[in-house]
């Protein structure tokens, strides 16, 4: 096991920066998640990573191993950086066999012929198509081409495997149960991996470590639930789910403590969780609250209070029921128990947990 460091990593395409200074830290045996949507830069630094493409600034080092630097002039071709790779397509080669396909980068570094069956089958054990390896590609279904694949990139033992979307192929039943397959296996050989994907879903499952990207930086990184638990931007909390963005005011009461007053309804949520003190915030100050459905359940309303409202949608999604929920002019997203489903049209009072907040500043600076 090795862990990989990249430091100030810069790749442009023209005038764009796809990857701009960007510096990150896969430790030893981790799973390391890029996460971000279409363009943010997680695939070219994946390629950076595994030497498809060379960086115009910055270095890349694997334990002790320098593999890029454009400082200095040091690039480690990609078949000499010991990395294994499965890309979104599978490239499984049609006209081959099951075995053939996994043996090929054992071929081509000239491994015994012995040597070469004994890791093919044990590595075709691994992952779950042991008796498959005279089957031809296309006699395999999504999931077995999908293991196939990484089958291949394992079977020279790698320090690092590179992952670039290689579920998003799989229909979604197949590509959940992947996902649980996919991290038990990484577990049991313990390979530093990093991964590559715009599905939140999947971070949240696959990842030890998350690194949120956005026009080529580092927007956010940490555990799954840091990221989805304590956003750090606005761009973080909505990329990682759907989020309430309410427009208000800070007010500080004669007590010192800070209420945010929405600006459409007047309608007050309590800070103390949110902002921690009050340092850099003043009365008065323009801010956007912000809180997910999960943090605010809906119930009947039995009384007047500051957040009762009337239900305009409620959806049924299993274990919880999502509402849309009409507070005084504002439509807030909420949840509630399938036991007690609020009919539209009905009163509902939402409970909001102060826990559940997060505030900016009005231009986007973190609170």
């Amino acid at each position: 096991m090795q862990d990989i460091h990249g430091v100030g990593l810069v790749k442009r395409f023209g005038r764009v920066a796809a990857v701009d200074r960007l510096t990150f830290h896969a430790k030893a045996g981790e799973f390391l998640t890029l996460l971000g949507p279409s363009g943010c830069g997680k695939t070219t630094t994946l390629r950076l990573i595994a030497g498809l493409e060379r960086p115009d600034a910055g270095a890349i080092h694997v334990g002790d191993r320098l593999l890029s630097s454009a400082e200095s002039g040091v690039f480690v071709p990609p078949e000499r950086r010991g990395m294994g790779m499965v890309f979104q397509s599978y490239a499984v080669w049609p006209h081959m066999t099951v075995f053939e396909n996994v043996a090929f980068p054992l071929q081509e570094l000239r491994v015994p012929r012995r040597e070469i069956r004994e890791r093919v089958l044990t590595i075709l054990d691994t992952v779950g198509l042991g008796g498959l390896a005279e089957r031809h590609a296309p006699m395999l279904s999504g999931g077995q081409q999908q293991r196939v694949a990484l089958a291949r990139a394992l079977v020279s033992n790698p320090e690092v495997l590179l992952l670039d979307e290689p579920l998003s192929n799989l229909d979604a039943r197949l590509r959940e149960d992947m996902r649980f397959e996919l991290r038990d296996m990484q577990a049991r050989l313990g390979i530093t991996s990093i991964f590559v994907t715009h599905d939140q879903a999947e971070a949240m499952t696959l990842s030890d470590h998350i690194i949120v990207m956005n026009r080529g930086q580092l927007e956010q990184e940490g555990s799954p639930r840091e990221v989805y638990e304590r956003p750090r931007t606005q761009f973080v909390m909505d990329f990682l789910g759907r989020a309430n963005h309410l427009p208000a005011r800070i007010s500080v009461g004669r007590d010192g403590g800070a209420v945010a007053v929405v600006e459409a309804n007047g309608f007050t949520l309590p800070l103390a969780a949110a902002l921690g003190s009050l340092d850099g915030w003043e009365d008065g100050q323009e801010v956007v609250v912000a809180f997910r459905p999960d943090g605010a359940e809906a119930t009947a309303a039995d009384r007047d209070g500051a957040w009762v409202g009337i239900v305009r949608a409620s959806v049924y999604v299993g274990a919880r029921v999502e509402y849309v929920v009409d507070v005084g002019g504002v439509k807030v997203r909420a949840t509630g128990s399938p036991d007690a489903r609020l009919p539209v049209d009905s009163r509902a009072r939402l409970d909001v947990s102060p826990g559940a907040l997060r505030v900016w500043a009005r231009k986007g600076a973190i609170g």
